[in-house]
């Protein structure tokens, strides 16, 4: 077992934890399994009827032809990323400096598939629309991350999104949706996923981010990209034997978090506002687009470290288990609001709060 670290201990011995939707153990599969007949038959290697009914429950859902299952985001991907580009004939792919791709999987994309990325814009704002126009036409696929977590969860306006698909289109450039937190922007949005999705000629989400499942993702599109989806797929090694524990905690939390997503939206509008009063601290963004934004801090580390560990014994309540430095007297955090946050009863929530501004003052 890995060893906490004093701050992740301190946040998990607090009676309440502000992030999440509550602890990733054991009871998340139980309570999926609960309800369920024993004797419902398993899929088998990616086939049957309870894993095609849940993928074209999700198809439905984001209004593609059809959809895949796949037990891990990354493999969809980078599979989604290798079709267009043998489509078209082109190795040259193009996404944000920080996308997941190229910053958390190790050169996969590279390494397995041979393409080429090309990043476009800056690393500390979105993609804009003139970023796409410069990216030459031999560019196979666009991939474009809503929202884009590593600066915040920032989201380019709805209209310039319609531009940049509407550019892709008409240049015969494929746009692919790294939408692992999709049904979080939908609110800020005021569109259905259908509606969104209908702008990307392909579609990923994730069933573990804010939805809270065990793992997998859906990889959607027309049939001839999901049949060569499923053909990659295998070649990845993603047909396990067996999927169900994966699919079908993504389906019992989405039937519960979906119709949430508004809440969490607008808790997390008003958490950042809370930390945004704090002296010395801001949120990016300074509003919250989706459920999700990042905290960062003017002072080291390891001083945060120690008032917040303060924080949580005196006030029960956990605001993050980590800290990540950015200079030598900066540091952040992440913040993604789910069911945890509404457990929490407001008044002992904003004493927290007042506890740590009046801390904060005497730092600054």
């Amino acid at each position: 077992m890995t060893k906490r670290t004093p701050l992740a201990a301190a946040f998990h011995e607090a009676k309440y934890q502000v992030p999440g939707n509550g602890p990733r153990n054991v009871q998340v599969l139980k309570n999926v399994l609960e309800g369920l007949d024993g004797s419902l038959d398993s899929d088998h290697y990616g086939t049957g009827e309870l894993i095609e009914q849940f993928q074209s429950e999700m198809a439905a859902l984001v209004g593609k032809e059809t959809a895949v299952f796949f037990p891990s985001g990354t493999m969809a991907q980078q599979i989604a990323l290798r079709i267009w580009s043998d489509a078209k004939g082109s190795r040259k792919v193009a996404y944000h400096p920080l996308s997941h791709l190229e910053i958390h999987e190790q050169d996969g994309l590279k390494e397995l598939h041979h393409l080429e990325p090309v990043l476009l814009g800056e690393a500390d704002r979105l993609i804009r629309l003139d970023d796409v126009t410069g990216m030459g036409d031999d560019v196979a696929c666009l991939l474009l991350e809503l929202p884009q977590r590593e600066i915040g969860g920032e989201l380019p306006a709805y209209d310039e999104l319609e531009a940049i698909a509407a550019y892709c289109r008409g240049k015969g450039i494929k746009l692919h949706l790294d939408g692992a937190r999709l049904f979080e922007i939908l609110p800020y949005y005021g569109k259905t996923a259908a509606e969104v999705c209908a702008l990307f000629d392909s579609v990923y989400f994730s069933f573990y981010k804010g939805i809270g499942g065990i793992a997998g993702a859906i990889l959607a599109g027309d049939e001839s990209f999901t049949t060569s989806s499923k053909v990659w797929k295998r070649r990845h090694g993603g047909d396990l034997i067996a999927l169900y524990p994966y699919f079908l905690s993504g389906r019992y939390y989405l039937e519960q978090r979906l119709p949430r997503m508004a809440a969490y939206y607008a808790q997390a509008v008003a958490l950042a506002a809370m930390y945004n009063g704090c002296a010395g601290v801001k949120t990016k963004p300074a509003v919250p687009v989706s459920n999700m934004f990042h905290v960062h801090a003017a002072l080291p580390a390891e001083r945060l470290e120690a008032i917040l560990i303060a924080l949580y014994k005196e006030t029960g309540i956990g605001l993050t288990s980590y800290l990540r430095a950015t200079g030598e007297s900066s540091c952040s955090f992440e913040v993604s609001v789910g069911d945890s946050l509404g457990r929490i009863p407001q008044a002992e929530l904003a004493r927290a709060f007042e506890w740590l501004a009046a801390r904060l003052r005497e730092e600054a």
